[in-house]
């Protein structure tokens, strides 16, 4: 138990301290340093530098058996189980050169017979070489790979952020472009590359951003640098790391002004090469609605439509016993009206009129009861009363007349 105690403390970070994988170029250094010395000057969470420099591969490789917590690595480095982005940094720009004695026509005449750097072996500048070599189905023999940049050589191939002393060493050196500008999105070869690696995203480097290395606008892709970590790092440790960095961005703007423009709390996962750090998806979420209040706003429009609806619902009932009313109304009316025409010296004729006409009005009623157009409540039952009544008084009247004429 102790033994595995121990190995779960060797692989969890100090608190308050990550071990950032020191990365084997020189600008990506300069930016880890930068980055560390911020944090330790302006956060409670401090970042140290690992003793051994490393390649994109490697640095996973470190922080997957625990020798590193994060590491900054290009967003082109096959998937690795087990690795989790925290963000995205800065882009980082395919730089293809060569110099300025050297002939070609194409990309396949640029390379063949070259002595060509392209990174460290394992370093995305070598990997995304690799795939650009057998999409034009060359092969290691029509070429030589030169592992120091200080020696002769014919074709430079690096990714690296745009930097003006990026090739302030390199005399007489051009930069090769892809295309032109206008043609993105026409299916040249870099819609074709861009396609095949998501990735990737097509990128105009500007006249003269290189001085005499780009007389002419070029036309290459960029991928973006990454800041990863392993997927058991606490969310809370992620979730505050990022917050600061974050604070911390108009700094490191200042130290490189334009790297870190596009460096933002809000950036898309779905164009990361890693699973998403639960800590780092946790910042995303930050400002997202929980779902009582997601749900809310509906569940207020339902309730003020189901009230509407009820309200409605209230409304035609009232109407339509309302009409009812009026309708049984017309038959008071009209059975006072015979009630109060009868008279002592009423014609026979005229009481057989009046009976009539009201054994009418009480069967018309009873047929609107039937339809529904009257209801048998308690005004249907005083009118048949108050019919009878009249009827009632108007056979009376009738015995009356006879007795009095005999």
């Amino acid at each position: 138990m102790l033994a595995l105690l121990f190995l779960v403390c060797a692989c969890t970070p100090e608190a308050g301290e990550l071990r950032l994988a020191t990365p084997i170029s020189r600008v990506d250094q300069e930016i880890a340093t930068d980055l560390a010395m911020l944090f330790n000057l302006e956060s409670d969470l401090n970042i140290r530098l690992t003793d051994v420099e490393l390649s994109g591969s490697k640095a996973l490789d470190a922080i997957l058996d625990g020798t590193a917590d994060i590491a900054l690595v290009s967003n082109a480095l096959p998937y690795r189980e087990g690795v989790a982005t925290i963000i995205p940094l800065f882009p980082t720009v395919l730089h293809i050169g060569y110099f300025g004695d050297r002939e070609f026509g194409d990309g396949v005449s640029l390379l063949r017979g070259a002595r060509v750097f392209a990174g460290a072996e394992g370093s995305a500048s070598r990997l995304m070489f690799g795939q650009s070599v057998r999409r034009l189905q060359l092969t290691e023999e029509d070429f030589t790979f030169v592992d120091d940049p200080t020696e002769d050589l014919d074709v430079v191939v690096v990714f690296a952020p745009i930097s003006p002393d990026l090739l302030s060493t390199l005399q007489d050196f051009r930069l090769y472009s892809a295309g032109t500008p206008d043609g993105v999105g026409r299916g040249t070869s870099i819609d074709a590359a861009t396609l095949l690696n998501p990735h990737l995203r097509p990128f105009v480097i500007p006249v003269g951003t290189y001085g005499d290395a780009t007389p002419e606008s070029i036309l290459t892709v960029a991928v973006d640098k990454m800041l990863v970590t392993r997927r058991d790092v606490d969310p809370t440790v992620v979730y505050d790391f990022i917050s600061d960095l974050l604070r911390l961005r108009p700094a490191l703007a200042a130290k490189r002004p334009g790297l870190f423009s596009d460096l933002s709390g809000d950036f898309d996962p779905s164009r990361s090469t890693f699973v998403l750090h639960e800590g780092a998806q946790a910042y995303l979420e930050r400002s997202e609605p929980s779902v009582y209040e997601r749900y809310s706003g509906v569940a207020e429009v339902a309730v003020t439509l189901l009230f509407a609806l009820f309200s409605a619902m209230l409304g035609a009932m009232r109407l339509y016993h309302m009409k009812r009313k009026n309708r049984i109304d017309t038959y008071y009316s009209e059975a006072i009206a015979i009630r109060n025409s009868i008279g002592e010296t009423m014609q026979v004729d005229d009481r057989t009129a009046l009976t009539a006409k009201m054994k009418s009005l009480q069967d018309k009623a009873f047929e609107e009861l039937v339809d529904e157009k009257l209801a048998a409540d308690e005004s249907f039952r005083i009118f048949i009363t108050l019919s009878n009544d009249v009827l009632r008084q108007l056979q009376s009247a009738s015995a009356d007349f006879r007795i009095s004429d005999e």
